[in-house]
């Protein structure tokens, strides 16, 4: 018997549908009596409060199928991809020894998140200098982000496609690996020692942009400039959990800078942005089953990838 549970892996850009596939595919499992867990892959879902802006499972979705990955730290908190990546392992590592069929789906968009744990990368191979990061972090507090991006495209110009260049965590966490070991790769993957299979949904350009439009809008009409008042009265609003979209854009409509209409089009057109960057990093994924997110037969494709992976 495996150590591990089988596990699908649901991956793809922002607003592509991933988290209800899920649902359903785990609705499917649940009514085959067989316990299942959603992990979220998400760097910004498991910041506390960050609920309408990072679209999280809502609290219905949750009480009907569990999940993981979801509300662990605050936002002023650190958190890195080895502590997802623990966190994931322990979840699985509960659910093989509950030994009643168990079944995982790892849900996200951080492809660093899908692939230390499904590929089995071993994050604490990673080299970190507590000293090295707070000189870099203060860096960036004193000369802005784009200078780190130019410090890291001279010491590790390789790293440079496989990091969200607007994320300011990820920016100083390459550059600090980077300064210790110059642009030396990643850690080679040492397998899921399970069953795995990897799921992609992906969109049309054109239907993607609007689903991306009719999110943000949505996000705004639910409550998301009062979910950022509140976040901004307890955080600092420089802190890197604010760099997931909208919390800004909400900010600066707070502020009198933006109108409601320019900073619900500003969110959606970052998040378009942030979708080809996710895009760019999953052409690199290897036996990844694409499917089309809005087909009519994707639910169905899904789910004999699923049966498959459970035989």
């Amino acid at each position: 018997m495996s150590a591990s549970p089988p596990l699908l892996v649901i991956a793809g850009a922002t607003a592509t549908g991933k988290t209800d596939l899920a649902i359903r595919l785990a609705d499917d499992l649940l009514a085959r009596g067989r316990p299942t867990v959603v992990i979220s892959a998400d760097s910004r879902q498991v910041y506390r409060g960050l609920d309408i802006g990072t679209a999280k499972a809502t609290a219905a979705e949750r009480a009907r199928v569990p999940h993981a990955g979801l509300d662990l730290v605050d936002p002023d908190e650190p958190f890195s991809v080895a502590d997802f990546a623990a966190h994931a392992r322990g979840v699985l590592a509960e659910l093989a020894a509950a030994g009643a069929g168990g079944v995982a789906l790892l849900v996200g968009g951080t492809g660093l998140y899908l692939r230390a744990v499904a590929r089995g990368v071993d994050t604490t191979a990673l080299p970190s200098d507590a000293a090295v990061r707070a000189r870099i972090e203060a860096d960036l507090a004193g000369e802005g982000l784009e200078a780190l991006v130019e410090r890291l495209a001279v010491l590790a110009p390789s790293r440079l496609d496989t990091i969200d260049r607007r994320n300011p965590r990820r920016v100083v966490r390459a550059l600090e690996i980077a300064e210790l070991v110059g642009d030396a790769p990643l850690p080679a993957p040492r397998g899921y020692d399970g069953s795995v299979a990897w799921l992609g949904l992906r969109l049309d350009p054109e239907e993607h942009r609007r689903r991306i439009a009719a999110r943000a809008r949505a996000q705004f009409d639910a409550g998301l400039v009062e979910e950022a008042r509140a976040l901004r009265d307890r955080f600092d609003r420089t802190l890197p959990a604010f760099s997931a979209i909208g919390y800004r854009e909400a900010w600066a409509f707070l502020d009198g800078e933006l109108t409601r209409e320019a900073a619900i089009e500003l969110d959606a057109r970052r998040n378009v942005q942030f979708a080809k960057r996710q895009a760019t990093w999953f052409r690199a994924e290897p036996d990844v089953r694409w499917i089309d997110a809005a087909g009519t037969n994707a639910p169905a494709v899904a789910r004999d990838a699923m049966l498959t992976l459970l035989d």
